[in-house]
């Protein structure tokens, strides 16, 4: 470890996209001169490859993400890099050098802090930015389908935002576990959703949308609900009575309301809440077992190697803009060495 912390000595101040203030990705400003991290107890300091963009990002620019940081801060949570020191405590640490993806603060920069119970390594063969996803997207998608969605062969599962990062793995993890998929995006993105998989993809602003599922499918299983305000009546309205779920785990529109009046009047469903980082930390083993299904679907090829868009530090400001605008599909990544 000596030797790694040599090599790096040099690197004391880090690249780093700095948000500001809660106006939102317009305030990312890139830095040259943070300070570069120390691992604290239990943590591992990470030399960032890749780091993931997401719409939690977005959120946590405006303020709005629930118990996000407070600006000015170092914005990213997500990335996949080397280990190059290791703090206190870790129990049976990796060893330095060791490719790991994994969540902490301040993914946006050079180099990182993350939970060390919390990565998982590489897979072999894959760089830093193919991983990108296998601990959130991926965690996501398959705990909304399997623990709370409780998917069965010839379900019939609606996966809204398809064309996103979670929204991708829910197809291909619907079609492997026997469901017919109904999927919804923008009509730029449904070139991508079909060569997923997806049954039938709709066009996720058309009026008569619920209409239109309900024609296709005489009621909905599972709903994957990661939109919020502009799907949430449309999800609920489609669900079959008392059987059907409904997984929700974002609000990209803007937050939806339930009543008990609704539930017990107008839509008998189940509607289960889903953040794949308080599900890590309150049901650990229930999350564990979820990485344990992940590596079985890489090894069986039925997760293959991420392929996101990368870019650089400079470019995250509007690569952010473009995620809450809607004008992204698929996984996005920022190279935090590319100039």
């Amino acid at each position: 470890m000596e030797i790694n912390e040599q090599r790096h000595s040099a690197e004391q101040t880090v690249r780093a996209l700095v948000q500001l203030s809660h106006r939102g990705p317009k305030d990312l400003t890139l830095t040259t001169d943070h300070r570069r991290p120390a691992p604290g107890p239990g943590e591992y300091l990470i030399r960032v490859g890749a780091a993931g963009v997401n719409f939690a990002d977005v959120m946590q620019t405006h303020g709005a993400y629930g118990g996000g940081p407070q600006a000015p801060y170092v914005a990213g949570f997500e990335a996949a890099g080397e280990i190059v020191g290791v703090g206190a405590g870790v129990e049976r640490p990796l060893p330095v050098g060791t490719h790991v993806v994994g969540a902490g603060p301040g993914a946006f920069a050079q180099y990182m802090t993350m939970p060390a119970e919390g990565v998982l390594p590489v897979p072999s063969g894959w760089s830093d930015a193919e991983a990108l996803g296998l601990v959130l997207n991926w965690a996501t998608a398959l705990a909304a389908l399997k623990p709370l969605g409780e998917i069965s062969t010839g379900d019939v599962v609606l996966v809204h935002a398809a064309a996103g990062g979670v929204g991708q793995a829910a197809v291909r993890l619907a079609r492997h576990y026997g469901a017919r998929v109904i999927a919804t995006a923008s009509p730029a993105k449904h070139d991508v959703v079909t060569a997923l998989g997806a049954d039938e993809v709709l066009d996720s602003r058309r009026p008569d949308l619920a209409a239109e599922i309900t024609r296709l499918t005489g009621g909905v299983d599972l709903v994957l609900e990661s939109v919020g305000q502009a799907t949430f009546e449309v999800s609920l309205s489609v669900t079959k009575p008392f059987t059907g779920r409904v997984v929700v785990f974002g609000a990209a529109s803007g937050d939806a309301t339930l009543t008990t009046h609704d539930l017990v009047f107008t839509h008998q469903v189940q509607v289960k809440g889903l953040h794949i980082g308080a599900l890590a930390t309150a049901a650990p083993s229930l999350y564990e077992s979820l990485l344990v299904e992940i590596e079985a679907l890489i090894a069986h090829g039925v997760y293959p190697p991420g392929t996101p868009q990368v870019h650089s530090l400079a470019e995250g400001p509007a690569v952010l803009q473009q995620l809450e605008a809607g004008r992204t599909r698929g996984k996005h990544a920022l190279d935090p060495w590319r100039q």
